[in-house]
């Protein structure tokens, strides 16, 4: 195996995600192999096996004849997605031993990061550090294997999420995400564990309100049933004199 070429696909890759994260690329993109060549200045072959590697983590979508897209996700998507990051997460805290200062101080940082970001109101980069505060408290409770696990699964809720969250909302993440420090900073791993799922469920009613996309709804909307209640009934004058001022539009070579 080549492991220079193995690196450099993993590292467009993890780029490409870190776009996704930070809601630089939203659901639907179309990720052109010969664009992302001459960008990251490598060749296709390893720009294709980096799109693979998207695919197998579920954040990017491939078509024979379409090419490569961002992943569009559905709200049964997004449930499963959740239900996975509160396996892992809530177990990881359920069996996590007490975390060192080190670590605190580390998530400690994190956490000023995000609050820097939603007071420059950057929304690229709060999104971004408010999705990877779970990869780094995966990561210092002592699991880097899961914290790629659940690095995707926060790509895919991101992306359902894409354009919605509010700075409001923003702000009571990070809110929670200093309450999950404090506790684990006491020790209290049972209360960690208690606060990260009411912050799972906060996150995932927030999605629950967003619009999903919907790539039917314009023509839904078009066909949809006019309410008989909304018609009112046109006089026989009426009926007259828009008779004698409508002019229908008139189409040749047509029957």
């Amino acid at each position: 195996m080549n492991t220079d070429a193995t690196k450099s696909s993993l590292q467009i890759a993890n780029r490409i995600l870190e776009a996704i994260l930070a809601k630089q690329l939203a659901p639907g993109t179309r990720l052109g192999e010969q664009q992302l060549s001459d960008l990251f200045g490598v060749s296709r072959t390893l720009v294709r096996e980096a799109l693979t590697r998207l695919v197998t983590r579920g954040v990017v979508t491939v078509s024979a004849r379409r090419g490569w897209f961002v992943i569009e996700p559905t709200p049964s998507d997004a449930r499963e997605a959740f239900e996975a990051r509160r396996v892992i997460e809530l177990g990881l805290l359920r069996h996590a031993r007490p975390l060192t200062q080190p670590a605190i101080a580390q998530l400690r940082a994190h956490i000023a990061r995000e609050q820097a970001a939603i007071e420059g109101d950057d929304i690229g980069a709060r999104s971004y550090l408010l999705g990877d505060f779970h990869v780094c408290l995966c990561e210092c409770l002592g699991n880097r294997l899961l914290s790629d696990t659940l690095r995707d699964l926060t790509a895919r809720t991101t992306l359902t999420a894409m354009l919605h969250q509010s700075s409001e909302q923003a702000e009571e993440s990070c809110s929670e995400h200093v309450h999950i420090v404090a506790a684990l900073e006491r020790g209290d791993l049972a209360a960690a564990e208690t606060l990260m799922h009411a912050h799972l469920q906060h996150v995932e009613a927030g999605l629950n309100k967003t619009t999903l996309h919907d790539p039917l709804a314009p023509l839904r909307n078009a066909l949809a049933p006019v309410s008989a209640v909304s018609v009112k009934p046109i006089s026989k004058r009426s009926r007259t004199t828009a008779a004698a001022t409508i002019t229908l539009p008139i189409h040749h070579g047509e029957s």
